[in-house]
Protein backbone atom coordinates (compact mmCIF):
# COMPACT_ATOMS: atom_id res chain seq x y z
CA UNK A 1 0.00 0.00 0.00
CA UNK A 2 1.45 3.35 -1.02
CA UNK A 3 -0.84 5.75 0.84
CA UNK A 4 -3.20 5.71 3.80
CA UNK A 5 -5.56 8.68 4.13
CA UNK A 6 -6.77 9.16 7.72
CA UNK A 7 -9.71 11.46 8.48
CA UNK A 8 -11.22 12.17 11.90
CA UNK A 9 -14.88 13.14 11.75
CA UNK A 10 -16.99 14.94 14.31
CA UNK A 11 -20.49 16.13 13.36
CA UNK A 12 -19.73 17.30 9.80
CA UNK A 13 -21.37 14.56 7.71
CA UNK A 14 -22.17 16.75 4.69
CA UNK A 15 -18.69 18.28 4.55
CA UNK A 16 -17.16 14.82 4.95
CA UNK A 17 -19.37 13.50 2.14
CA UNK A 18 -17.96 16.13 -0.22
CA UNK A 19 -14.43 15.50 1.05
CA UNK A 20 -14.59 11.73 0.49
CA UNK A 21 -15.75 12.12 -3.10
CA UNK A 22 -12.72 14.31 -3.84
CA UNK A 23 -10.30 12.05 -1.96
CA UNK A 24 -11.50 9.00 -3.87
CA UNK A 25 -10.95 10.82 -7.15
CA UNK A 26 -7.49 12.01 -6.03
CA UNK A 27 -6.54 8.44 -5.07
CA UNK A 28 -7.16 7.07 -8.56
CA UNK A 29 -3.99 5.42 -9.82
CA UNK A 30 -2.55 5.16 -6.29
CA UNK A 31 -2.59 2.00 -4.16
CA UNK A 32 -4.43 3.64 -1.31
CA UNK A 33 -6.79 3.11 1.61
CA UNK A 34 -9.09 5.63 3.27
CA UNK A 35 -9.75 5.35 7.00
CA UNK A 36 -12.40 7.49 8.71
CA UNK A 37 -12.51 7.56 12.50
CA UNK A 38 -15.75 9.04 13.82
CA UNK A 39 -15.50 10.55 17.30
CA UNK A 40 -19.05 9.85 18.50
CA UNK A 41 -20.83 12.20 16.11
CA UNK A 42 -24.44 12.96 16.99
CA UNK A 43 -25.51 14.27 13.57
CA UNK A 44 -26.34 10.87 12.05
CA UNK A 45 -22.98 10.52 10.31
CA UNK A 46 -22.93 6.73 10.57
CA UNK A 47 -26.33 6.10 8.97
CA UNK A 48 -25.74 8.80 6.37
CA UNK A 49 -22.24 7.84 5.23
CA UNK A 50 -21.55 4.13 5.59
CA UNK A 51 -24.01 3.06 2.88
CA UNK A 52 -22.71 5.72 0.47
CA UNK A 53 -19.02 4.74 0.75
CA UNK A 54 -18.84 0.97 1.08
CA UNK A 55 -15.13 0.80 0.14
CA UNK A 56 -14.00 3.08 2.98
CA UNK A 57 -12.84 1.79 6.37
CA UNK A 58 -15.16 3.51 8.87
CA UNK A 59 -14.46 3.20 12.60
CA UNK A 60 -17.18 4.40 14.94
CA UNK A 61 -15.88 5.42 18.36
CA UNK A 62 -18.31 5.23 21.24
CA UNK A 63 -16.78 8.32 22.83
CA UNK A 64 -14.98 11.44 21.66
CA UNK A 65 -11.35 10.46 22.11
CA UNK A 66 -9.96 13.69 20.69
CA UNK A 67 -8.14 14.46 17.44
CA UNK A 68 -4.73 13.09 18.43
CA UNK A 69 -5.96 9.79 19.88
CA UNK A 70 -8.31 9.09 16.97
CA UNK A 71 -5.52 9.70 14.43
CA UNK A 72 -3.14 7.45 16.36
CA UNK A 73 -5.76 4.67 16.44
CA UNK A 74 -5.88 4.65 12.65
CA UNK A 75 -2.12 5.12 12.30
CA UNK A 76 -1.49 1.95 14.32
CA UNK A 77 -3.18 -0.23 11.67
CA UNK A 78 -2.54 1.85 8.52
CA UNK A 79 -0.83 -0.09 5.74
CA UNK A 80 0.48 2.79 3.61
CA UNK A 81 4.13 3.70 3.18
CA UNK A 82 2.91 7.29 3.32
CA UNK A 83 0.25 8.66 5.67
CA UNK A 84 -1.99 11.66 5.06
CA UNK A 85 -3.81 13.16 8.02
CA UNK A 86 -6.68 15.13 6.50
CA UNK A 87 -9.50 17.25 7.92
CA UNK A 88 -13.06 16.33 6.88
CA UNK A 89 -13.85 19.91 5.82
CA UNK A 90 -11.43 19.88 2.88
CA UNK A 91 -11.70 19.42 -0.90
CA UNK A 92 -8.76 18.05 -2.90
CA UNK A 93 -8.06 18.62 -6.62
CA UNK A 94 -7.69 15.52 -8.73
CA UNK A 95 -3.89 15.58 -9.03
CA UNK A 96 -3.19 16.70 -5.46
CA UNK A 97 -2.02 13.40 -3.98
CA UNK A 98 -0.01 12.40 -7.05
CA UNK A 99 1.88 15.71 -6.90
CA UNK A 100 2.50 15.48 -3.16
CA UNK A 101 3.83 11.93 -3.35
CA UNK A 102 6.11 12.86 -6.25
CA UNK A 103 7.50 15.79 -4.27
CA UNK A 104 8.03 13.68 -1.13
CA UNK A 105 9.98 11.06 -3.07
CA UNK A 106 12.55 13.58 -4.31
CA UNK A 107 12.71 15.88 -1.26
CA UNK A 108 15.76 15.96 0.99
CA UNK A 109 15.14 14.33 4.40
CA UNK A 110 11.35 14.81 4.16
CA UNK A 111 9.49 15.07 7.43
CA UNK A 112 5.94 16.42 7.19
CA UNK A 113 4.49 17.92 4.01
CA UNK A 114 1.76 20.56 3.94
CA UNK A 115 0.09 22.28 0.99
CA UNK A 116 -1.29 25.64 0.00
CA UNK A 117 -4.79 26.05 1.45
CA UNK A 118 -7.58 28.52 0.73
CA UNK A 119 -10.88 28.94 2.55
CA UNK A 120 -14.33 28.68 1.00
CA UNK A 121 -14.16 32.27 -0.22
CA UNK A 122 -10.85 31.77 -2.05
CA UNK A 123 -8.63 33.58 0.48
CA UNK A 124 -5.22 32.08 1.25
CA UNK A 125 -4.98 30.54 4.72
CA UNK A 126 -1.73 31.73 6.33
CA UNK A 127 -1.56 28.69 8.64
CA UNK A 128 -0.62 26.66 5.55
CA UNK A 129 2.97 27.49 6.55
CA UNK A 130 4.06 28.49 10.01
CA UNK A 131 7.08 29.25 12.12
CA UNK A 132 7.60 28.03 15.65
CA UNK A 133 5.35 29.79 18.20
CA UNK A 134 8.16 31.53 20.07
CA UNK A 135 7.27 34.07 22.74
CA UNK A 136 7.71 37.09 20.50
CA UNK A 137 6.17 35.49 17.41
CA UNK A 138 3.13 34.51 19.46
CA UNK A 139 2.87 37.93 21.09
CA UNK A 140 3.03 39.71 17.71
CA UNK A 141 0.32 37.42 16.37
CA UNK A 142 -1.96 37.56 19.42
CA UNK A 143 -1.64 41.34 19.73
CA UNK A 144 -2.51 41.87 16.06
CA UNK A 145 0.86 43.41 15.15
CA UNK A 146 1.50 40.61 12.63
CA UNK A 147 -1.59 41.68 10.67
CA UNK A 148 -0.17 45.19 10.34
CA UNK A 149 3.10 43.86 8.91
CA UNK A 150 2.08 40.64 7.12
CA UNK A 151 5.34 40.27 5.17
CA UNK A 152 7.78 41.03 7.97
CA UNK A 153 10.16 38.17 8.90
CA UNK A 154 10.08 39.48 12.46
CA UNK A 155 6.53 40.60 13.14
CA UNK A 156 4.85 37.95 10.92
CA UNK A 157 7.11 35.05 11.93
CA UNK A 158 4.21 33.03 13.36
CA UNK A 159 2.75 32.51 9.88
CA UNK A 160 6.10 32.80 8.06
CA UNK A 161 4.65 35.81 6.29
CA UNK A 162 7.96 36.66 4.63
CA UNK A 163 7.79 33.41 2.62
CA UNK A 164 5.76 33.50 -0.60
CA UNK A 165 2.73 31.23 -0.62
CA UNK A 166 3.38 30.57 -4.33
CA UNK A 167 6.77 28.90 -3.76
CA UNK A 168 7.95 25.75 -1.96
CA UNK A 169 9.71 26.27 1.36
CA UNK A 170 11.24 24.41 4.28
CA UNK A 171 9.17 25.54 7.29
CA UNK A 172 8.87 24.73 10.98
CA UNK A 173 5.19 23.84 11.36
CA UNK A 174 2.60 22.19 9.11
CA UNK A 175 -1.15 22.49 9.79
CA UNK A 176 -3.01 19.35 10.87
CA UNK A 177 -5.65 19.90 8.21
CA UNK A 178 -3.27 18.31 5.65
CA UNK A 179 -0.16 16.54 6.95
CA UNK A 180 1.64 13.95 4.82
CA UNK A 181 4.62 11.94 6.03
CA UNK A 182 6.22 8.54 5.68
CA UNK A 183 4.84 6.09 8.19
CA UNK A 184 8.31 5.17 9.40
CA UNK A 185 8.92 8.83 10.31
CA UNK A 186 5.63 9.04 12.21
CA UNK A 187 6.29 5.73 13.97
CA UNK A 188 9.74 6.92 15.02
CA UNK A 189 8.24 10.15 16.37
CA UNK A 190 5.51 8.25 18.20
CA UNK A 191 2.61 9.82 16.32
CA UNK A 192 0.56 12.58 17.89
CA UNK A 193 0.90 13.38 21.59
CA UNK A 194 -2.45 12.44 23.11
CA UNK A 195 -1.99 15.00 25.87
CA UNK A 196 -3.37 17.40 23.27
CA UNK A 197 -7.12 16.78 23.02
CA UNK A 198 -7.71 19.40 20.35
CA UNK A 199 -5.31 21.94 18.75
CA UNK A 200 -1.56 22.20 19.15
CA UNK A 201 -0.88 18.57 18.32
CA UNK A 202 0.19 19.50 14.78
CA UNK A 203 2.68 22.04 16.12
CA UNK A 204 4.05 19.49 18.58
CA UNK A 205 4.41 16.74 15.97
CA UNK A 206 6.00 19.09 13.42
CA UNK A 207 8.50 20.26 16.05
CA UNK A 208 9.43 16.73 17.19
CA UNK A 209 9.95 15.54 13.62
CA UNK A 210 12.09 18.60 12.90
CA UNK A 211 14.14 17.97 16.04
CA UNK A 212 14.75 14.40 14.83
CA UNK A 213 16.63 15.77 11.82
CA UNK A 214 13.93 15.84 9.17
CA UNK A 215 12.76 18.83 7.14
CA UNK A 216 9.13 19.95 7.03
CA UNK A 217 7.98 21.22 3.65
CA UNK A 218 5.36 23.68 2.50
CA UNK A 219 4.42 22.53 -1.02
CA UNK A 220 2.87 25.22 -3.23
CA UNK A 221 2.44 22.93 -6.22
CA UNK A 222 -1.17 22.17 -5.33
CA UNK A 223 -3.98 24.09 -3.62
CA UNK A 224 -6.83 22.62 -1.59
CA UNK A 225 -9.97 24.13 -0.11
CA UNK A 226 -10.16 24.03 3.69
CA UNK A 227 -13.39 25.45 5.02
CA UNK A 228 -11.62 25.76 8.41
CA UNK A 229 -13.27 25.67 11.76
CA UNK A 230 -16.17 23.59 10.47
CA UNK A 231 -15.62 20.90 13.08
CA UNK A 232 -15.54 23.43 15.90
CA UNK A 233 -17.58 26.49 16.63
CA UNK A 234 -15.58 29.52 17.76
CA UNK A 235 -16.94 29.44 21.31
CA UNK A 236 -15.59 29.71 24.84
CA UNK A 237 -14.87 25.95 24.65
CA UNK A 238 -12.78 26.53 21.52
CA UNK A 239 -10.79 29.27 23.23
CA UNK A 240 -10.24 27.06 26.27
CA UNK A 241 -9.01 24.07 24.23
CA UNK A 242 -6.78 26.19 21.98
CA UNK A 243 -4.95 28.05 24.72
CA UNK A 244 -4.68 24.98 26.93
CA UNK A 245 -2.92 23.30 23.99
CA UNK A 246 -0.53 26.24 23.66
CA UNK A 247 0.21 26.01 27.38
CA UNK A 248 0.99 22.28 27.04
CA UNK A 249 3.36 22.95 24.16
CA UNK A 250 5.24 25.59 26.14
CA UNK A 251 5.57 23.39 29.23
CA UNK A 252 6.76 20.46 27.12
CA UNK A 253 9.35 22.14 24.90
CA UNK A 254 10.53 25.36 26.59
CA UNK A 255 12.91 24.47 29.40
CA UNK A 256 14.51 27.90 29.86
CA UNK A 257 12.62 29.59 32.75
CA UNK A 258 12.68 33.05 31.16
CA UNK A 259 11.49 31.79 27.78
CA UNK A 260 8.79 29.68 29.43
CA UNK A 261 7.57 32.63 31.48
CA UNK A 262 7.44 34.88 28.40
CA UNK A 263 5.57 32.24 26.39
CA UNK A 264 3.03 31.55 29.13
CA UNK A 265 2.43 35.27 29.47
CA UNK A 266 1.83 35.53 25.72
CA UNK A 267 -0.61 32.60 25.91
CA UNK A 268 -2.53 34.18 28.80
CA UNK A 269 -2.73 37.55 27.05
CA UNK A 270 -3.88 35.87 23.85
CA UNK A 271 -6.50 33.84 25.69
CA UNK A 272 -7.90 36.94 27.36
CA UNK A 273 -8.05 38.88 24.07
CA UNK A 274 -9.77 35.97 22.33
CA UNK A 275 -12.26 35.67 25.18
CA UNK A 276 -13.16 39.35 24.80
CA UNK A 277 -13.46 39.02 21.01
CA UNK A 278 -15.71 35.97 21.26
CA UNK A 279 -17.87 37.65 23.90
CA UNK A 280 -18.51 40.56 21.52
CA UNK A 281 -19.28 38.20 18.63
CA UNK A 282 -21.72 36.13 20.69
CA UNK A 283 -23.49 39.30 21.81
CA UNK A 284 -23.98 40.41 18.20
CA UNK A 285 -27.20 39.04 16.73
CA UNK A 286 -26.72 37.03 13.54
CA UNK A 287 -29.40 36.93 10.88
CA UNK A 288 -30.10 33.43 9.56
CA UNK A 289 -33.03 34.28 7.33
CA UNK A 290 -31.18 36.10 4.55
CA UNK A 291 -32.05 34.54 1.22
CA UNK A 292 -29.25 33.16 -0.95
CA UNK A 293 -29.62 34.19 -4.59
CA UNK A 294 -27.84 31.40 -6.43
CA UNK A 295 -26.93 30.41 -9.96
CA UNK A 296 -25.94 26.82 -10.64
CA UNK A 297 -22.78 26.06 -12.61
CA UNK A 298 -23.84 22.67 -13.92
CA UNK A 299 -25.05 20.85 -17.02
CA UNK A 300 -28.61 21.00 -18.21
CA UNK A 301 -29.07 17.30 -17.46
CA UNK A 302 -27.73 17.59 -13.89
CA UNK A 303 -29.57 20.75 -12.86
CA UNK A 304 -32.52 18.84 -11.42
CA UNK A 305 -30.20 17.00 -9.01
CA UNK A 306 -28.98 20.28 -7.53
CA UNK A 307 -32.54 21.61 -7.36
CA UNK A 308 -33.49 18.52 -5.36
CA UNK A 309 -30.69 19.22 -2.85
CA UNK A 310 -32.04 22.71 -2.32
CA UNK A 311 -35.74 21.90 -2.47
CA UNK A 312 -36.11 20.78 1.14
CA UNK A 313 -33.33 22.87 2.66
CA UNK A 314 -33.94 24.97 5.75
CA UNK A 315 -31.67 27.61 4.20
CA UNK A 316 -33.74 29.95 1.98
CA UNK A 317 -32.35 29.71 -1.57
CA UNK A 318 -33.67 31.38 -4.72
CA UNK A 319 -32.33 29.81 -7.92
CA UNK A 320 -31.79 32.36 -10.70
CA UNK A 321 -30.88 29.79 -13.35
CA UNK A 322 -28.06 27.72 -14.78
CA UNK A 323 -24.62 29.01 -15.75
CA UNK A 324 -22.78 27.14 -18.48
CA UNK A 325 -19.19 26.00 -17.97
CA UNK A 326 -18.80 24.80 -21.57
CA UNK A 327 -19.72 26.64 -24.76
CA UNK A 328 -21.29 23.52 -26.28
CA UNK A 329 -23.72 23.24 -23.33
CA UNK A 330 -25.28 26.72 -23.36
CA UNK A 331 -28.94 25.87 -24.00
CA UNK A 332 -31.25 27.66 -21.54
CA UNK A 333 -28.25 29.08 -19.64
CA UNK A 334 -28.35 32.60 -18.22
CA UNK A 335 -24.67 33.07 -19.00
CA UNK A 336 -21.19 31.54 -19.04
CA UNK A 337 -18.91 31.10 -16.05
CA UNK A 338 -16.71 33.91 -17.40
CA UNK A 339 -19.72 36.24 -17.05
CA UNK A 340 -19.62 36.20 -13.24
CA UNK A 341 -19.09 39.98 -12.85
CA UNK A 342 -22.17 40.65 -15.01
CA UNK A 343 -24.25 37.97 -13.27
CA UNK A 344 -23.55 39.52 -9.88
CA UNK A 345 -24.94 42.83 -11.12
CA UNK A 346 -28.25 41.01 -11.70
CA UNK A 347 -28.57 40.18 -8.01
CA UNK A 348 -26.82 36.80 -7.79
CA UNK A 349 -24.92 36.43 -4.50
CA UNK A 350 -23.69 32.81 -4.72
CA UNK A 351 -22.53 30.43 -7.43
CA UNK A 352 -22.98 26.71 -6.86
CA UNK A 353 -20.03 24.93 -8.49
CA UNK A 354 -20.58 21.27 -9.40
CA UNK A 355 -18.04 18.63 -10.42
CA UNK A 356 -20.36 17.28 -13.09
CA UNK A 357 -18.96 20.04 -15.35
CA UNK A 358 -15.93 21.36 -13.46
CA UNK A 359 -12.87 19.65 -12.04
CA UNK A 360 -11.84 20.58 -8.50
CA UNK A 361 -8.82 22.36 -9.93
CA UNK A 362 -11.15 24.44 -12.13
CA UNK A 363 -13.33 25.18 -9.11
CA UNK A 364 -10.34 26.37 -7.12
CA UNK A 365 -9.13 28.57 -9.98
CA UNK A 366 -12.63 30.05 -10.36
CA UNK A 367 -13.01 30.82 -6.67
CA UNK A 368 -9.63 32.55 -6.52
CA UNK A 369 -10.25 34.52 -9.70
CA UNK A 370 -13.71 35.79 -8.77
CA UNK A 371 -13.59 35.79 -4.96
CA UNK A 372 -14.15 39.55 -4.79
CA UNK A 373 -17.30 39.35 -6.89
CA UNK A 374 -19.49 36.78 -5.13
CA UNK A 375 -19.66 33.80 -2.74
CA UNK A 376 -19.40 30.14 -3.68
CA UNK A 377 -20.96 26.82 -2.72
CA UNK A 378 -19.63 23.40 -3.71
CA UNK A 379 -21.13 20.11 -4.84
CA UNK A 380 -19.49 16.86 -5.92
CA UNK A 381 -21.40 14.79 -8.44
CA UNK A 382 -23.01 11.79 -6.75
CA UNK A 383 -23.43 13.51 -3.39
CA UNK A 384 -26.68 14.63 -1.80
CA UNK A 385 -25.51 17.95 -0.41
CA UNK A 386 -24.03 21.36 -1.16
CA UNK A 387 -21.55 22.99 1.21
CA UNK A 388 -19.70 26.25 1.63
CA UNK A 389 -18.33 28.85 4.00
CA UNK A 390 -18.10 32.56 3.37
CA UNK A 391 -14.80 32.96 5.25
CA UNK A 392 -12.44 31.13 7.58
CA UNK A 393 -14.31 32.28 10.70
CA UNK A 394 -17.75 31.19 9.53
CA UNK A 395 -19.46 28.06 10.84
CA UNK A 396 -20.19 27.04 7.28
CA UNK A 397 -23.32 26.06 5.45
CA UNK A 398 -24.65 22.65 4.43
CA UNK A 399 -27.62 22.41 2.11
CA UNK A 400 -29.04 18.92 1.71
CA UNK A 401 -32.09 16.86 0.88
CA UNK A 402 -34.51 16.22 3.73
Amino acid sequence: MELSVIIVNYNVRHFLEQCLHTVQRACEGIRAEIIVVDNQSTDGSEDYLKSKFTNIDFRWNQRNTGFATANNEALATALGKYILFLNPDTLLPEDCLHQCLAFMKQAERPGVLGVRMIDGSGSFLPESKRGLPTAMASLYRLSGISYLFPRSPRFAAYYAGHLSDKQNHVVDVIAGAFMMAEKKVLDAAGGFDTSFFMYGEDIDLSYRIQQAGYQNYYFAGTTIIHFKGESTIKSSAYVRHFYHAMKLFVQKHYKNPAARWAMLLAVRVGGFLSFLKNSVQRATPVSTSKTIHAAMVTSGDYLSTLVQCIKHSTVPVMIHGRVSARFEDNAFAIGFIDDIPQLVQKGITHLVLSTDVLTLREMIDTVQQYRKHCRFLFHTAGSCSIVGSDDKNSRGMAIAEA
